[in-house]
Formats: structure tokens, C-alpha cells, sequence
């Protein structure tokens, strides 16, 4: 009875071996490492499953079953670190890269990025119906007559367009880079940068993803002709400086970027946007971070919906993450290490859906607070609907909750399930621009 019980343990750990190997099979590779990994297994001094085979009864076969189960998961954990988004760990919990992420052959098939979109920004198509532009050249000479070949004449174009990069590039702008409607910037597999110029205009347009930049040191730039169509150039008055400027525009996905240490804003959305998603972006150095809302006296942005989900915000950043006006905001399973002022912010009555997000309050003690309401009294903000739901409070942070909680603002300012507060650190873990290459899981 106890050879048999053994000898069934055993043929049970084989059939786990050969089922790892199996579904592993995505690609060649990966099916040789697996098969050096089971017969590594099946090789070492504590089994001796080759003989087994011989004879299914022999009691010595194995000393211990149960160790042959733990050198099984230990593979497996040692597999999984090898490989970080390999077979067994592409379930991250974070929805979007779950979507497109685990493909080792995610360069083959790009545009299947428009079709992982979460939030209020999830119907943003970008250029997913358009020919694919490649980036070849990194200059910006004219910014009225760009050349064939850079980015500017790539996003000024007016049929949908899915832009890629030649290679790596740092890509220093005279002039604000305006962009037409349905263009997605793709710069996965690439490191491009877009720093120590102008930066990204999204205005009055609609439908555009941008992935995968590096958008840093933007400075104010203007007072010059700048093209923002195949059929229109026009004068531009100074801009502020931001990193990406959102005006007047919808449908939008700011998706894996890393931004820092601009003039003014890193996002910026106003003058009626909406239908926004920020996920996955990498926030460091900056002051003022992100503004939604154009001013408290702009009822337009009454309508906005944005949503701010796992973004990592960073060192070196002070305040406005975001800052709000007017318009339904969820802030959703972000981690937030680091401010030197407060978190979040708003004037104007926003609502504010807090939910899941990691809060790890500054060691200055007068700097604890999440929220604030800027320039409003007490008596005011006492009927705004803010509130934090699931949110980790950690090293003293806390959240100052208004309103009744009205159910019907909530649901304008609920846009997905959030995750539990746990799982944040993993979720946004690869925040920022991605290091893909092509052939690899990214």
C-alpha cells in the first residue's frame, strides 16, 4: 500500500512536469528551456525517475514524493524570475498590459494595443485603421514644411496613421508638435525621446494613443508658424511648456510614458477634454504634475471624465497629482511615493473617486494630507463628493472625505473595477516607458 500511495505520488508530479512543458509551448525556445528544465529534474541525485520508468514499483525509485513536488515549484519560481512577464507570471492583475504583453510577437501585431484601453479612455482607436508611418529621421527643421521621414510630418497627417521608430532617438522639437485626429505614437521597441524643446499639443482632435515616450525638459516655445494639418499652418502665441497639453480634445490614452522636469505642466487637459485615460506613466521631477480643468469659472469642464490609473507617481514631484476643476475624476490603483505638498487637489466642485490607490505620505509632518481644497472654505468643499475608498494610508497619510456621496456622481466618476490596495506595488511595477524588443515578450 505504501509503494503503491508512493508510486501514485510520483506519477502525479510527472503529469504536473509534463503539463508545465506543454503549456509552455508557446514559442521554440521557450519549449527547449522547459524540457532542459524537466530533464535537469529528472536527472538530479534526488530522483531517479529514468529508472522509474523500468519499473513503476520499485519503492527505491524515490525517497521522498513530496520533495519531488517542491523541486517542481521551485523550477517554476526560478523559471519566473528568469523571465519576469514569462508563461507563468503574464497575469499581473494590471488589465492592460495582461492584454498584450505576454505576446512574444507583440511587434507583429501592434495594433492590438487600441483594443486594450481601460477607463474613460477606452474607446480611443488612435491610427488602428490607418497604415503603419516609420520615424526614420529625428530632426524638426521646419516646423511649416517638416520633412518626409519625422515625427512631425507623421502626426500632422489627416488619414489615421499608427507611428513607429526606425530606432532609437532623442527628438528635440523648435515648435509644439500639433497632432492630428486617430494617430497613435508607438515607440515600443525603441528608446525615443522627445526633450529640451517643445513638447506634445493634442488640440480640438480627437482619437489619439501615445505610448512609450520619454518626455522630458519641455520648454516654452511660440510666436512662429506651425503646421497642424497637411492644409493649414498658422501663427502660434508662446506655449506654456507642458509636456503634453490635452485642449479641447476626447477620446484620448496616455499609456507607459515617462515624464519629467518641464516648464509647466506634464499633462495638462482643459477647455472641455474628455473621455481621457493616464495609466501606466512614470511621474518624477516636477512641480506642478497634472491640471484637469481649464479654470473655475469654465463650465464646460462640468462634462469632463478622465481617469488616472496605475501611474507611479515618483521623486521629485510636489503637488497636483492631478489638481482638478469641475468634472468627474477616478484615481484608481496608483502608487503614490512621493510629494512634497499634498496628492490631490481641486477647486470648483469636482468629484473626486479614490479607490485602491497606495498613499505613502512624505516624513514631513505638516505634508500628511492627501487632499486639498485650493482656495475654497471649509463651509464649500464641505459638499464636494470626494471620497477614498480601499485606499492605503501608510508613514501617517490621510484622506480628508466630503459630500454625501450622491450615487449618481460617483457612477459619472467610476470607469472599472479597482483592484485591491495589495496589489498595487505589482501593478504598477513597469510603470513608464517599456524596454521591449522585438522577439520577446515586452
Amino acid at each position: 500500500m505504501e509503494v503503491s500511495l508512493r508510486s501514485f505520488c510520483v506519477r502525479t508530479m510527472l503529469v504536473l512536469v509534463v503539463l508545465i512543458s506543454v503549456n509552455a509551448a508557446e514559442e521554440k525556445d521557450e519549449q527547449k528551456l522547459r524540457l532542459k528544465e524537466t530533464q535537469e529534474l529528472l536527472s538530479s541525485k534526488n530522483s531517479s525517475m529514468a529508472d522509474w520508468y523500468d519499473d513503476a514499483w520499485n519503492e527505491h525509485a524515490i525517497e521522498d514524493p513530496e520533495e519531488v513536488a517542491a523541486m517542481v515549484h521551485e523550477s517554476i519560481r526560478n523559471s519566473t524570475e528568469r523571465r519576469k512577464l514569462g508563461f507563468f507570471s503574464c497575469v499581473t492583475g494590471n488589465p492592460i498590459d495582461d492584454c498584450w504583453r505576454c505576446d512574444p510577437h507583440w511587434q507583429l501585431h501592434r495594433k492590438r494595443l487600441a483594443n486594450c484601453g481601460i477607463g474613460f479612455g477606452r474607446n480611443a482607436v488612435g491610427g488602428r485603421d490607418g497604415r503603419f508611418y516609420v520615424v526614420s529621421n529625428p530632426g524638426d527643421d521646419d516646423p511649416v514644411n517638416p520633412k518626409r521621414g519625422t515625427l512631425r510630418h507623421a502626426v500632422i497627417q489627416d488619414e489615421p496613421l499608427w507611428i513607429v521608430f526606425k530606432r532609437d532617438m532623442v527628438i528635440t522639437l523648435k515648435q509644439e508638435l500639433i497632432m492630428n485626429s486617430f494617430k497613435t505614437i508607438d515607440a515600443r521597441g525603441t528608446n525615443v525621446h522627445i526633450a529640451n524643446g517643445a513638447c506634445i499639443t493634442i488640440q480640438f482632435i480627437t482619437n489619439v494613443i501615445i505610448h512609450g515616450l520619454h518626455v522630458h525638459d519641455c520648454k516654452p516655445t511660440g510666436n512662429a508658424m506651425v503646421r497642424s494639418s497637411p492644409s493649414h499652418y498658422g501663427w502660434r502665441t508662446i506655449a506654456d511648456g507642458d509636456g503634453i497639453s490635452i485642449f479641447g480634445s476626447s477620446h484620448i490614452w496616455i499609456d507607459h510614458n515617462s515624464l519629467s522636469n518641464c516648464a509647466d505642466g506634464l499633462i495638462d487637459a482643459i477647455i472641455g477634454s474628455t473621455a481621457i485615460t493616464i495609466s501606466n506613466n512614470y511621474f518624477t521631477h516636477h512641480n506642478e504634475v497634472m491640471l484637469l480643468g481649464h479654470s473655475d469659472s469654465y463650465q464646460r469642464d462640468k462634462q469632463m471624465q478622465v481617469t488616472i490609473a496605475y501611474n507611479h507617481f515618483g521623486e521629485g514631484l510636489i503637488q497636483r497629482m492631478p489638481r482638478c476643476r469641475h468634472g468627474y475624476f477616478h484615481v484608481v490603483n496608483n502608487d503614490y511615493t512621493h510629494w512634497e505638498m499634498y496628492a490631490i487637489g481641486g477647486s470648483a466642485e469636482p468629484t473626486i473617486n479614490s479607490q485602491g490607490n497606495r498613499y505613502l505620505a512624505p516624513a514631513n509632518a505638516f505634508a500628511k494630507e492627501v487632499t486639498k481644497r485650493v482656495d475654497t472654505d471649509a463651509g464649500v468643499w464641505k459638499n464636494w463628493n470626494w471620497r477614498s475608498e480601499g485606499d492605503l494610508l501608510l508613514n501617517g497619510a490621510y484622506f480628508t472625505a466630503s459630500g454625501a456621496g450622491a450615487a449618481a456622481s460617483y457612477a459619472r466618476a467610476s470607469s472599472l473595477g479597482a483592484k485591491s490596495s495589495s496589489m498595487v506595488g505589482d501593478i504598477t511595477s513597469n510603470a513608464g516607458a517599456l524596454s521591449c524588443r522585438r522577439g520577446r515578450r515586452c
